[in-house]
């Protein structure tokens, strides 16, 4: 049975992914031709799975022995690494496809992690990433269910320049997030040599209808594909 903390994680992840899915960065950018594929933060395997669904073999790392268990109880023909995003310990080019989905608000040397991203990164190689916005992050720990948005007084941002981290409670679990102004990762990106082909703030897909109502009120989450 996976301990509450993962079940708490796969439901919040469940909610991404019908928020911001992987099918739609791949239709949008119109990229369906990839051989190999990496995906940073993989938790469960979420996204491996779905990769594999789309015939494109992807390794998934995590740095949490739990979830590297999980997502090889899930899908056992699966290759699931522990391993950290700042140290990916693969070849240069490795890969022509890279994923970062929800990891780079869980890093705190994000820098790093973004110049192993583009080291392994095969020439014309392409990097997904999907990211909560930083507006979002700015904003309170308890995000849309503030009681701000409760009372009706919107939603409050705040220190939206300065880099910082703050606890984030989801039910019972409890995880640090970092909030980083959209212009520090893209500085980051660009001076690595990337350059943008795609980009999208979507809105929800699926869920539960409140929830849904909820997340378009305010941007939550970014999705941005560069090319190497």
């Amino acid at each position: 049975m996976p301990k509450p903390g993962l079940i708490i994680w796969v439901r919040v992840a469940t909610l991404a992914v019908n928020t911001c899915s992987i099918r739609s960065c791949l239709s949008a950018s119109g990229r369906a031709y990839y051989k190999s594929a990496l995906d940073i933060g993989c938790g469960e395997g979420r996204f491996c799975r779905l990769l594999a669904k789309e015939n494109i073999p992807a390794i998934g790392i995590d740095p949490t022995e739990a979830f590297i268990a999980e997502a090889r109880k899930r899908d056992r023909a699966g290759d699931y690494r522990l391993r950290r995003g700042e140290e990916l310990g693969f070849d240069d080019d490795r890969f022509d496809l890279v994923v970062s989905y929800l990891t780079l608000i869980d890093i705190e040397d994000y820098r790093a992690a973004l110049c192993e991203m583009a080291r392994v990164l095969a020439p014309s190689g392409h990097l997904l990433v999907a990211n909560i916005t930083s507006l979002f992050s700015a904003g309170p720990a308890d995000g849309l269910r503030s009681g701000a948005i409760k009372s009706g007084a919107g939603f409050p941002i705040d220190r939206y320049f300065e880099e910082r981290s703050q606890e984030v409670k989801i039910g019972k679990f409890r995880v640090r997030n970092w909030h980083r102004p959209f212009s520090a990762y893209m500085e980051c990106f660009l001076a690595l040599g990337l350059r943008l082909m795609f980009f999208n703030e979507p809105l929800p897909i699926g869920g539960d209808p409140k929830l849904q109502e909820l997340f378009k009120r305010v941007p939550s989450f970014v999705v941005l594909e560069w090319q190497k």
